[in-house]
């Protein structure tokens, strides 16, 4: 069989895409490997009707609403290669050594989230540490929180000082903050620790202290960490698909790619700002794009 498109990513872009699709009656098939970059995460929030939603919850009803259309298959298997054939058509093959054909292409793949060298972050990441304030600022209001980087920490500072006014600003001995910064930091009354840290200590994923080398501990209960991200796979290097300045895959308005029948949507593309409402939204334009293009490939020919 000929698929109109392949989704590649099960995330909130590559559901949306397969939902607009499927009511626009195109043979879609999704691929899902389970791998989504928010799984860590407790709740969701941002995306109105659904803030604060359980991230497998949100999946679950995203394939019940895609149910709805016989169009769209959604298999859970990893794709491990896409090849393109003459006819500008393309074969994927999966880790599982299936081989499939499509039109179009959409990946939406996400990135995946590496934690910057900090001693035992992952007991706490997604608990009460987390990367996006607008996504969890809410829950830590008013509470003291920490803000560890080494690169954008004045940025991430200045966000988090909107939820909380009791902030620790930490460089890990390799922060990049001017004196400047240092000094408009400081005159907001935001702590500022430069050395190693040690470790995080708590209990149960929650944070109670950071101590630094030097056996200092500072008392802090949640706080926003920057995570170094990557790509998940090479697809977009091998097909030869064009990055925008932040590291994502660069597209027009409706997904298209500087690659012929290749698309990109959520967050691999939309590297900032990250949020689940927006990720869907581009999938949803992808989709358009996807189905406008077939659409005028068959009447012109």
């Amino acid at each position: 069989m000929l698929y109109d498109c392949v989704i590649i990513g099960g995330g909130p872009a590559g559901l949306n895409a397969a939902l607009v699709l499927g009511r626009a009656r195109r043979n879609v098939l999704l691929f899902d490997d389970n791998q989504a970059r928010n799984r860590v995460t407790r709740e969701a929030h941002g995306f109105i009707t659904r803030d604060g939603i359980l991230p497998d919850e949100f999946r679950r009803l995203a394939h019940q609403d895609i149910s709805n259309y016989p169009s769209v298959e959604i298999k859970s298997e990893k794709v491990a290669s896409i090849k393109g054939l003459d006819n500008n058509h393309f074969e994927l093959e999966t880790a599982e050594g299936n081989s499939f054909q499509t039109i179009k292409i959409i990946l939406a793949t996400g990135l995946k989230d590496e934690q910057p060298n900090i001693p035992n972050i992952e007991k706490f990441y997604g608990t009460s540490m987390f990367s996006c304030p607008y996504c969890d600022g809410w829950e830590l209001r008013d509470k003291p929180l920490a803000v560890i980087a080494d690169k954008n920490v004045y940025k991430l500072a200045k966000e988090v000082f909107v939820w909380s006014k009791d902030l620790a600003v930490f460089t890990n001995g390799e922060g990049r903050l001017e004196a400047d910064e240092c000094d408009k930091l400081t005159a907001n009354g935001i702590q500022v620790y430069e050395d190693n840290i040690a470790s995080l200590e708590g209990e149960n994923g929650q944070l109670k202290g950071i101590c630094l080398e030097d056996g200092t501990l500072i008392e802090r209960s949640g706080g926003f960490v920057t995570p170094l991200w990557s790509h998940c796979n090479q697809f977009a290097e091998e097909l030869g698909c064009e990055l925008n300045e932040y590291g994502g895959i660069q597209t027009d308005g409706y997904g298209r790619t500087n690659v012929w029948n290749v698309y990109a949507a959520g967050d691999v593309a939309h590297i900032v700002p990250a949020q689940l409402v927006i990720a869907a939204g581009t999938g949803s334009a992808a989709a358009i794009g996807v189905n406008g293009d077939l659409t005028n490939e068959y009447f012109d020919g």
